[in-house]
């Protein structure tokens, strides 16, 4: 398969959307099309939800909206038995930030709304659809502080090395199936943290020594192995314990490019301290989806989006202004 006819489905749907074409974007929905965001939107059945509930706000708040996307890939879904195929785009959604959004106060300059998204595409009909974006880092934009200053780097993030994660065009197979191996093992190994490992090397059997990782605002971008150990890996795995099975909704891969999400992908309990708060001793759940690309036969970039408003709702902390 070339996913060539899904791809196509899936940029016609974002064009219709940038345009604010709601109704044309709707055409190309299942009337029961799923679509799963972050808090406080969560699961919305149905394009006039969705439309109603979050692209006209989000365009009557980011004026001249617009998608700058650096990586777009498809593939079919290792969760299913690789029956469905979808289709996964990666950016920013980009505009002038006029108007409060979610209780962020507008800036009045151009303002970045991170974002990864899973689409499924049945026939000519997208029918399932995972959108998560990183609010946190618009109140950052906003001159708000919803976490204390996080051990790696805050920032804008760029595409990967490189600029070719645009697979517009068809892949070879077998570049998308050593991709999916090499998330694979790298998941085989995180299992529920007890390879029994020193850190570093437990990374260092699916990881590039200079690897990067693209966290979510709270948490920020880390560059090499150690510093991934020391600003993310290391502290994450200290601060949670009763870690459960790791599930996912869609894993895929084409080209060097793959990722997964899940909803959640695993719960955990925070024990110790964690960006700066204390302890509660509560499961929480991780809504995550990952993107990867592979460099040789390991992995050398990861873009990270986790729910951190959901999360940290679940301890009993709120992070967005309207949660307050």
């Amino acid at each position: 398969m070339d996913f060539q006819k899904e791809k196509e489905t899936v940029r016609a749907y974002h064009a219709a959307l940038d345009r604010g074409d709601f109704t044309g974007a709707a055409v190309l929905q299942s009337p029961d099309c799923l679509w799963r965001g972050y808090h406080p939107f969560n699961e919305l059945t149905g394009p006039e939800a969705v439309n109603t509930r979050f692209w006209a706000p989000l365009h009557q708040s980011f004026r001249h909206l617009h998608r700058r996307e650096t990586i777009f890939f498809a593939g079919l879904n290792e969760m299913d038995g690789f029956a469905s195929t979808w289709v996964v785009s990666m950016g920013h959604l980009v505009g002038l930030f006029d108007a409060p959004w979610l209780g962020i106060p507008p800036t009045g300059r151009m303002a970045f709304l991170r974002y990864a998204s899973f689409l499924k595409v049945e026939g000519d009909l997208i029918t399932d659809i995972a959108m998560y974006f990183d609010i946190p880092q618009v109140m950052v934009q906003a001159g708000l502080t919803p976490f204390p200053p996080s051990a790696g780097a805050e920032l804008v993030q760029p595409g990967p090395y490189g600029q070719g994660g645009l697979l517009y065009d068809a892949q070879p197979a077998e570049q998308g199936e050593a991709t999916l191996a090499c998330i694979n093992a790298m998941i085989s190994d995180l299992g529920t943290w007890q390879l029994g490992l020193p850190l570093e090397e437990e990374l260092a059997r699916t990881w590039v020594d200079d690897m990067t990782w693209w966290g979510p605002t709270g948490i920020g971008a880390t560059y090499t192995i150690p510093r991934y150990a020391a600003q993310h890996s290391g502290p994450f795995r200290a601060a949670f314990s009763d870690r459960s099975k790791t599930t996912h909704v869609a894993r895929l891969a084409e080209g060097a490019f793959g990722g997964f999400f899940g909803w959640p992908n695993f719960t955990v309990r925070l024990t110790g301290e964690y960006l700066g708060r204390a302890p509660t001793g509560k499961v929480g759940e991780f809504r995550v989806i990952d993107v990867y690309r592979r460099e040789g036969d390991k992995l050398a970039e990861n873009w990270v989006f986790i729910d951190m408003p959901h999360f940290w709702l679940s301890q009993g902390v709120a992070i967005l202004p309207d949660d307050g």
